[in-house]
């Protein structure tokens, strides 16, 4: 296994989207909360333009976009929707310069990834640029050209920062499977080659400059194309799996080979949003019993990641090396989360991650 990661033994940090819409606020909260790995956070609740694809087209170097009734639809010049997803990026990277001030240390900026902006943004037609191999290209040219700009900005902004680039990937499974649909919603563009889509992967890894951390939220996460395309590592929702005990092995020593070859692994183990625990009835009694039941969930550290412990032991990998491979997440982003809820969770994700250095053996 890679011995070396850019990020500190027992580190945790988050998926992207935090709740509200303060984002001074929000970024207190995160640099407060995860001190070894912070994040730049977005606020999807102010609106489009802080949506995953609004911000991840606002990067897209001459290619503007504007929002549409069926979504984000490149256009021939810049309009007013561009301008307000820009000035809510900039209103950010200044919340970010004045409470990061002084900071030294790793810090994670996030960004909607070429094929699931290509499987979302439109053409001038209507039909969405992954029906265009052309268009592919130029997406792919044109993110590259602004993730540097960012990279370099937020690098001056925060010079002792270390940079971490998160690249969101949601639709890459559904575009390698060939379900991304047609505007009618009755047919489906054919799904690219993997060698073309690791490709463009890879060169986006190899020119950014900075480690890449690839994020997927969905059950089928191509591990191993991520990894064949540089990621330094992969963030994942575990919960998705089941119960540790329900794990097949098939699945476990699939993604088993790509840690084994080094991949670092950002292990979404604690749920955004607590899990419904509906009382049995309306009385006092039962609606207590509820509560205490969601106070329980994050209440241990320590339980939040035995089921990567197990992970690890069914792997026959050295428990000890989970600290340094592994950093602790949130299941997906808080951006559907109360504020309270959002600082709990990353205490949470904070102190399960150091229990992994505390007691290795646990």
């Amino acid at each position: 296994m890679t011995s070396t990661y850019p990020w500190p033994e027992g580190a945790a940090t988050g998926v992207g989207s935090m709740p509200g819409t303060d984002v001074v606020e929000a970024v207190r909260t995160v640099l407060g909360e995860l001190p070894d790995l912070p994040y730049l956070p977005e606020l999807p609740g102010r609106g489009p333009g802080s949506d995953l694809i609004g911000r991840g087209a606002s990067f897209l170097v001459e290619l503007p976009v504007d929002l549409q009734p069926s979504g984000w639809r490149l256009v021939d010049r810049p309009g007013r929707d561009l301008r307000r997803a820009l000035d809510l990026l900039e209103r950010d990277l200044d919340a970010l310069t004045e409470q990061a001030e002084g900071y030294t240390g790793p810090l994670k900026v996030q960004a909607a990834g070429l094929w699931t902006l290509a499987a979302s943004v439109e053409l001038h037609n209507g039909t969405k640029a992954l029906a265009d191999p052309g268009a592919v290209r130029d997406l792919a040219a044109s993110l590259l050209d602004g993730l540097v700009a960012h990279l370099a900005d937020v690098g001056r902004r925060v010079p002792g920062a270390s940079l971490l680039l998160q690249l969101d990937e949601p639709s890459l499974p559904a575009v390698l499977a060939g379900r991304i649909t047609t505007p009618s919603g009755y047919g489906t563009l054919r799904r690219p080659e993997e060698s073309t889509v690791e490709s463009a992967l890879a060169t986006l890894v190899e020119k950014v400059g900075v480690p890449v951390v690839f994020h997927c939220c969905a059950r089928d996460v191509p591990w191993g194309l991520f990894r064949r395309s540089g990621a330094v590592a992969v963030s994942a929702d575990l919960t998705l799996w089941g119960p540790p005990e329900r794990w097949s092995t098939r699945a476990i020593d699939a993604v088993g080979e790509e840690l084994d070859a080094g991949l670092g692994l950002f292990a979404g183990v604690v749920p955004a949003v607590p899990p419904s625990v509906a009382p049995a009835s309306g009385n006092a009694a039962d609606q207590r019993v509820a509560a205490r039941s969601r106070a329980a969930e994050l209440s241990d550290p320590a339980a939040s990641v035995m089921p990567v412990r197990t992970f690890w032991q069914r792997l026959g990998f050295n428990l000890a090396t989970l600290a340094t491979q592994v950093v602790t997440t949130p299941t997906c982003g808080l951006a559907g989360a109360t504020d309270d809820r959002a600082r709990a969770v990353l205490a949470q994700i904070r102190a399960a991650g150091r229990s992994l250095v505390k007691d290795p053996e646990a």
